[in-house]
């Protein structure tokens, strides 16, 4: 847990951590990304064949290619532009064949958006993803 905390600290700060690479580094790297309204950045965290799920709010829907994927977050940009971002409770589960990182992630915009995250990475790419719109979700700093 310790790791975690201090890995999203230093992601907020604007810090580079080159020791943690892996799955939390990509996510915190596709966290950022979103947070600075970068869609160049995004779009190429993801593989080919991903499928990104919305779950509520305004984009709620399935994402199933990368135009659509791309389409989602143009929205989301061109509507929130860059915004600060809080990381809460990151978790990796991994494997030879891939990993799992969740997270609660409050993006900081006109009104706050929490979500709790899910991405799936299978060599270094996005292959799944869920955003889970969760307005109970509790912001914590660090």
């Amino acid at each position: 847990m310790r790791t975690t905390r201090f890995l999203a600290a230093a992601v907020l700060g604007g810090a580079v951590l080159p020791a943690f690479a892996g799955p939390a580094d990509d996510a915190c790297h596709h966290l950022q990304a979103i947070a600075d309204a970068n869609l160049a950045a995004i779009a190429a965290d993801y593989a080919p064949n991903a499928v990104f799920q919305w779950v509520g709010g305004p984009l709620d829907g399935a994402y199933a290619n990368p135009a659509a994927i791309r389409g989602v977050w143009t929205k989301f940009t061109k509507a929130n532009g860059r915004i600060g971002h809080s990381v809460n409770e990151l978790r990796v589960s991994a494997n030879p064949k891939g990993a799992t990182v969740t997270a609660d992630v409050v993006f900081k915009a006109s009104k706050d958006i929490k979500v709790r995250y899910v991405m799936t990475y299978r060599d270094g790419k996005l292959v799944n993803e869920i955003w889970q719109i969760d307005p109970k979700l509790k912001a914590t700093a660090y």
